[in-house]
Formats: structure tokens, sequence, C-alpha cells
């Protein structure tokens, strides 16, 4: 193997491209320190395969065969865990999707550290609305404007267009929702598959580590929260278990061609 492709796999987190697709098939087969984790490799672009077109509406995983998963991170409350989440992107090279809700402050906080890795494509940014309503009770001009409110300030900070992807807040949407959010350029509702179980009323690193044991599988689409600090002190354990079951982190542009 030459060198470029090297280490276009190891900023991909990719020794998933070393073995093979699939899950937990082999032990990772270089020494990365104690921790484990593979640095990113600066200036070099991933190689994710060939992308999967897929047309509107609601999806929950990544279609078709391999060994990729989308770690996706909703809200921001938490500022602090939003910083987390970048530094973990940033040390690891782990490839991230938030659904930003763009009303919580963190998300200027952080706009200088986070921008570029936005622009390199490592990070990618969804609506999740301006500020997290239930939109199934909300009236059309209403759901547009929090879509729009939300659409307008990624544009104005991070100079990202977020379409087509949006996430309803607490995962409901119906026909009529996803009537108005096409109308604003969000045709594909985005769900998942499985979830880091950090909404729950009580929450520690254990209850963490057992979702993503259960959830952390090829092709899934898995959604946490950067609400509550406790997920900041398991990214090691997490990034383990990524590499135990030869997974790749990607982004939904890294795999998906979104529909025209």
């Amino acid at each position: 193997m030459d060198r470029r492709r090297l280490l276009t796999l190891l900023a991909a987190g990719g020794v998933a491209g070393l073995l093979g697709a699939g899950e937990a098939r082999a032990e990772f087969p270089f020494d990365t320190g104690s921790s484990g984790i593979v640095p990113p490799v600066p200036g070099v672009t991933p190689d994710f395969g060939p992308k999967t077109p897929i047309g509107p509406g609601t999806i929950q995983g990544l279609p078709g065969d391999g060994n990729h998963m989308a770690l996706t991170i909703d809200d921001g409350a938490s500022s602090e865990t939003i910083g987390g989440f970048i530094d973990f992107a940033r040390t690891t090279g782990a490839r991230l999707t938030f659904f930003v809700t763009a009303y919580y402050p963190g998300w200027l906080d952080h706009r200088d550290a986070l921008r570029p890795m936005v622009d390199s494509g490592q990070i990618q940014l969804g609506n999740h609305t301006w500020d997290h309503p239930d939109l199934t009770r909300l009236s059309g001009g209403a759901i547009a404007d929090q879509l729009n409110r939300c659409k307008d300030f990624l544009w104005d900070q991070y100079g990202v267009d977020t379409t087509p992807y949006y996430r309803p807040p607490f995962g409901r949407h119906n026909a009529g929702v996803d009537a108005v959010a096409a109308d604003c350029g969000y045709t594909v509702p985005t769900m998942w598959y499985g979830s880091l179980s950090d909404t729950n009323t009580v929450i520690n690193e254990g209850i963490l580590l057992d979702a993503a044991r259960q959830w952390f599988r090829a092709q899934s689409i898995v959604i946490g929260h950067a609400n509550r600090p406790t997920v900041t002190h398991i990214y090691d354990q997490l990034m383990d278990i990524v590499r135990e079951r030869n997974l790749q982190l990607v982004t939904l542009n890294d795999v998906l061609i979104p529909p025209r």
C-alpha cells in the first residue's frame, strides 16, 4: 500500500479500510499510543468510496453495504459540551454531523474553532430549528420561520447551506411539517437508528457506553446531544468501540448524494 493511501485511511479513522467492511472482525492492526486514537493527517482528504444517491424522504440509516457510521450531535445547550466535541474531532480526526439548534449561544462561542472544521468537511452542520419546538404543533408559517432562522444563522456564521438535511425536534414530524420543510429546501428529514441515551433524566458514563455498544453498527445513524458534559469524559472509550468494530465515522455529505 502506498503512503498516500495509508494516510488517507488514517485520516478517516480508516482502519476499516485496511480490514474491510463489517463489525468486530479484527484487532486494531498497529500501535497508536495508550488511547488508541489516530490523530488527523492535515491536508489529506479521506476516501470513503462511491457516494450513494438518495431521493427525498426520511432516512434513519445509511443506505447500502459498508462499514460507515454517522455520529450526529443535536442541540447545543451546553457550550462546554460543544467545545468538547470540537476537541474530540480535532484530536481524533472523527467526522461528525451537528444538527444545530441555533438559539444556543455555544454556536457563537465556538464559531472560530468550529468553522475551519466545517470548511474542511470534517464536520457537517444540519438544521435542528431555531429554538427546538415541536413542529407538529406549529402553523406552516411558524415551521418555516423556525427552519429559515436556523438556515440563515448557519449561512451567516459558518457560510454553509444546510439543505436538504433537517432533524425535527423530538423526532416529531408529519406530512404537513415535511411539506413546509421541503418548501424551505429541507427534503430529507434525518432520523436515527440508535441513541446514546443522553437525554434520560439521569445519565452517567456507563449508560452512555452501554448505548454505544448497542447502537454503534455499520451503516447506522446514531444520535447524541451537546447538552450535558458527561459524554466528554468517555471519548476514548467511544473511539475504542468504533475501532473494535472496524467502523468509519462519516458525515452525511461524505457518503450521500442528496436529491436535487
